[in-house]
This record gives C-alpha cells, sequence and structure tokens, in this order.
C-alpha cells in the first residue's frame, strides 16, 4: 500500500515542489491549502508535471472545527506542515496575524495528531531561530537567539510546541530549520510566485529583469561581509524538496536516534546579496537595474548552514548550484504573462 502523505500549504513555493518529490517516490499525496499566498492552477501543473493528481482541500488550518472533520474523514502515515505566513517585513508590520495563522495551524494540526496517535510529523523550521549567530557556518548546536522578526519568532515558538507534544505524547517528529529556499522546478511550470510585491530576494530579481518591478533595491551596503551586503545559504528548492523525503523515510524507517530531531537544510556557503545579482546577470545575460538602500529592519548579517549532520544522519547533500537556481528562477519566470 502506497503511504499517505497529508501536505499543509503544498500549493506554496516549497510545497508544491515537495508534493512533486513525494509523488515521484511514489506516495500518495493529500493537500491542504487555504490559497491565501498561492493559487489553484498550482494543482494543475503539478499534474501535468507527474501525471498524478494530489487530492486537494481548500481548508483553514485556523479552523479548528474544519481540521478536525478533515481527520475524521482521512487517515494518513505522515504530515509535512509549510502552511504558514512568511515574508520577514510583513510580519513586523502584522505581528498579530503572524502569531495567529502560524501558531493556531500547528496546535490545531498537533491536537488532532496526538490525540489520534498519528506519528511522522515533519515541521517547516527557518534559520531565522539562530537570530545574530556568533559563529558561522551554523551548526544545529547554535543557541537560539531572540528572534527579529515576529516571522522568526513563530518559528521558534512553534519548535518549543512540538517538542513539548513530542514529550507529552510521544509523537516522532521532525524540524528542518531551512536556509534561503530559491529556483524552480526543471520543467518551469512550477516556481516562486508571491501574492504583490515579492519580499524575497530571488522573485525581486526576475521580476526586474523581466521589467515588471522599475528597479531592484539593496538593503544595505555597510554589513561587515566580503562586499558590504547580507550573506546567506541559497539552496534550490529541489534539493530543500528532496531533503523532506529523506526525513519523511528516516521517520517512516524509525531510524531517529530521538523522537524530536532538528536538521539545517542549507548549501553550506554563503553568497552575497551582489554575488548574486553579478551570477543572475550573468546567467540570464540581463543587465539588472539596481540600487543600494538603508538596511532592513529584521534583517541579519550573515547566515550559512553547517550540513553535516543532515548530510550523515538523513544520507541528503544539496546537489545543484547557485548558476542552477538562479537560471531555473530566470526560465519559470519567463513563463509567467
Amino acid at each position: 500500500m502506497e503511504k499517505k502523505i497529508l501536505v499543509t500549504g503544498g500549493l506554496g513555493f516549497i510545497g508544491s515542489h515537495t508534493v512533486v518529490e513525494l509523488q515521484n517516490e511514489g506516495f500518495e499525496v493529500i493537500i491542504i491549502d487555504n490559497l491565501s499566498n498561492s493559487t489553484i492552477d498550482v494543482l494543475e501543473k503539478i499534474t501535468s508535471i507527474t501525471n498524478i493528481k494530489p487530492t486537494f482541500f481548500n481548508l483553514d488550518l485556523k479552523d479548528k472545527k474544519e481540521v478536525h472533520d478533515f481527520f475524521n474523514q482521512n487517515e494518513v502515515d505522515g504530515i509535512i506542515h509549510f502552511a504558514a505566513s512568511k515574508a520577514v517585513g510583513e510580519s513586523i508590520l502584522k505581528p498579530l496575524d503572524y502569531y495567529e495563522n502560524n501558531i493556531y495551524s500547528l496546535v490545531n494540526l498537533l491536537q488532532e495528531t496526538t490525540q489520534r496517535n498519528l506519528n511522522n510529523f515533519i515541521f517547516s523550521s527557518s534559520c531565522t531561530v539562530y537570530g545574530q549567530t556568533d559563529e558561522l557556518p551554523i551548526t544545529e548546536n547554535a543557541p537560539i537567539k531572540p528572534a527579529e522578526s515576529p516571522y522568526g519568532n513563530t518559528k521558534k515558538i512553534n519548535e518549543e510546541i512540538i517538542a513539548d507534544a513530542v514529550k507529552a505524547h510521544g509523537l516522532k517528529a521532525i524540524s528542518l530549520r531551512y536556509f534561503n529556499p530559491i529556483g524552480a522546478h526543471s520543467s518551469a511550470k512550477i516556481g516562486e510566485l508571491p501574492l504583490g510585491i515579492p519580499q524575497n530576494l530571488i522573485p525581486f530579481i526576475t521580476q526586474t529583469a523581466a521589467g515588471i518591478r522599475q528597479e531592484l533595491s539593496v538593503f544595505g551596503d555597510d554589513y561587515p561581509t566580503v562586499d558590504g551586503t547580507a550573506v546567506r545559504d541559497y539552496i534550490h528548492v529541489v534539493d530543500l524538496a528532496k531533503a523532506h523525503i529523506a526525513a519523511l523515510n528516516r521517520l517512516l524507517k524509525n531510524q531517529q536516534k530521538n523522537n524530536y530531531e532538528v536538521f539545517n537544510v542549507g548549501t553550506g556557503k554563503g553568497s552575497s546579496v551582489l554575488e548574486v545579482i553579478k551570477q543572475f546577470e550573468k546567467v540570464s545575460q540581463t543587465k539588472l537595474n539596481y540600487k543600494i538602500v538603508g538596511r532592513r529592519e529584521g534583517d541579519i548579517t550573515a547566515t550559512y548552514a553547517d550540513t553535516t549532520l543532515a548530510n550523515n544522519e538523513l544520507n541528503w547533500k544539496a546537489e545543484l548550484t547557485l548558476e542552477e537556481a538562479l537560471l531555473s528562477a530566470w526560465n519559470w519566470q519567463k513563463t509567467l504573462k
């Protein structure tokens, strides 16, 4: 029998790519998404890539009754929880919305899973939980610092909630702390499509190159980095999706060393904003109109992962390059009308 996996936020950027990889590996997928930051046509695009249509529920995880009814009617073997609001800048402007959405959704899910003794829970966490780190690269043992944004704080709080649920109920769970996911599927059928003005660097770059945005703002050139711009660990979204498969298999095969485990998911290499811009100009053969502006509140100087633990324990490694990720993002952008 195929294992049935629930993917919340499965029509979003990372969720949709993970659904494709799950289906490629023979899992049956059920998607829950409330379409707050995604569009229903992604369902058809996933289907056109894999030739399998996932079961889809338009459901808001903040609604306790809807979540309860869903689990009454559907049995699942594992859950990958992506559904969350995710923009750092927006979270500073709308902190209460972020706390409501990101925390209620998780609590409602966990109440159902623990009551039904469901296991195999994977949480979409973030390197933002480390805040301004003292040492690079960042290992999983790095101290969890005060969050730089309400978004980051919701990830930190959610990890604490999962740890408590594991302790009290014997739940088996893994949190994957992502660094910066970029790129698109090689088919150019799914990719990152934020609604409204992009909050992340790569869609802003591709939209500027395509003439949708007049100018790209580079937030700060006075950081203590190689060229003064902020440094991030950019991971291809397909590599990230495959990390979820590796984590899921670890849970399903009972290979965990602890009931709750945490893994960094990145490339292990940092790239500055200006390095990314230059690399994009090279692969796209397009000159970008950008200007340096002041630093943005909530941004940190540099983050890149030590991925040794994920490499060894999950038997997973990022394989795609920054160049490949940027080219795939550009190919995706060119398909958009």
